[in-house]
């Protein structure tokens, strides 16, 4: 079987959604096809993502991707919850990176403040802060929504719109010319194309191959933990994150929480067991030094899922391939794509049908930085 399209987007979770749903809001006037082997999506990032939002990025790209996130997260009526982002440094060290991003950040009209362990203590009395030298808490703008709500949000855009939506998985690319001229599906279909979008989160590197293409992307396992607490600390709490890099926040009656693991290998596209070791190994213990009211904690549940992790700087790799110029990169994200999603979407589709960024210039995350071997990394705590 064959069929021709103008744009076919390889994945259909939020960054590929996010893709059609801009190309639809800019008056696209081609046939979009959007290839997903998993339409029930259940192991997805984007399903199985902790659904946070944050400003506070050292980047100033990715301070305004998150803004525009939001934004879009708004305007959708999508359920956000505006609780904040709570950061903890535990060192001078850390302290001072707080500070140089707490400069970038408001340079960008985010609302963070700088509290020190007095003030950490009186405005979060459930916490031990003798340990503490700073703490950066998101005032506005900050917080989790519906990782869910906002899929569905953007696939029925995109569906009214008319991309079709296809339950089968990228096998191989035909090139001509320096361009991506077809691509093959495994259920046997071929698709001639005018642009190709590599939005398939873990199997982003695997994609790119196809193309003769080294991204270098793996897959990183991340586990989040459901508790309940027996006392639980009042609210509303913000998401917690430890200068451990242990994080914590509300979900529901209870809480969940996670951390990095170490050493954080690489996984399998099939592996989605959660590390149980890490709840009494890192998380539990974290959290039952942090505040006397995790003492006594129930854990609930857990699941796992993936990163897919940019081991050169872990920020994204946006837009097209300089020397296959149809071929654009959504990859490598790194944990931030949920949040990203919209403002790459957007920036993706301007490059579509106007051959240009033009809300957000996201060149500096494009690919000559991977080609050249220059990161241009976040600044993070931990």
């Amino acid at each position: 079987m064959a069929s021709d399209a103008d744009v076919v987007i390889c994945g259909g979770a939020a960054l590929g959604s996010a893709t059609a749903c801009h190309l639809a809001m800019l008056g696209f006037p081609g046939r979009v096809v959007v290839v997903e082997p998993d339409p029930s999506y259940a192991r997805a990032a984007t399903a199985l993502a902790a659904s946070g939002i944050r400003r506070q990025f050292s980047h100033p790209l990715n301070v305004r991707m998150s803004a525009y996130g939001l934004e879009f997260i708004r305007a959708l009526g999508v359920d956000f919850r505006e609780n904040g982002y709570l950061t903890l440094a535990g060192s001078e060290a850390q302290a001072a990176i707080l500070r140089a991003n707490h400069a970038v950040q408001r340079a960008e009209g985010a609302e963070i403040a700088l509290l020190d362990p007095g003030a950490l203590a009186a405005r979060f009395p459930h916490l031990a802060t003798g340990d503490l030298v700073l703490g950066a808490l998101g005032l506005s703008g900050e917080g989790w929504f519906d990782n869910m709500g906002l899929l569905g949000a953007l696939r029925a855009r995109a569906k009214t719109a008319g991309v079709v939506y296809l339950a089968d998985a990228v096998a191989g690319l035909d090139l001509a010319a320096d361009r991506v001229a077809a691509v093959r599906l495994a259920g046997g279909g071929r698709i001639a194309c005018d642009w190709f979008v590599n939005a398939a989160g873990g199997r982003g590197a695997e994609v790119a191959a196809l193309a003769g293409i080294a991204l270098p992307v793996e897959r990183r396992k991340r586990t989040v933990f459901v508790f309940a607490a027996a006392d639980p600390p009042e609210g509303p709490l913000p998401l917690t994150v430890e200068p451990s890099g242990v994080w914590w926040r509300p979900e529901g009656e209870g809480f969940i929480a996670g951390a990095t693991p170490d050493p954080d290998l690489a996984v399998g596209a099939e592996d989605f067991e959660p590390a149980h070791a890490e709840w009494e190994d890192l998380v539990w213990p974290a959290l039952a030094a942090r505040s006397p009211h995790f003492e006594a904690l129930k854990l609930r549940g857990f699941w796992a899922g993936h990163y897919d992790m940019n081991l050169l700087d872990r920020n994204a790799i946006v837009g097209p391939h300089p020397a296959i110029g149809n071929f654009l990169f959504a990859n490598g994200f790194s944990g931030h794509g949920l949040q990203q999603a919209p403002a790459v979407g957007r920036a993706l589709a301007e490059w579509i049908r106007h051959g240009a960024f033009r809300s957000l210039d996201l060149a500096p995350f494009g690919f000559a930085r991977i080609a050249a071997g220059r990161p241009d990394p976040e600044r993070a705590v931990i």
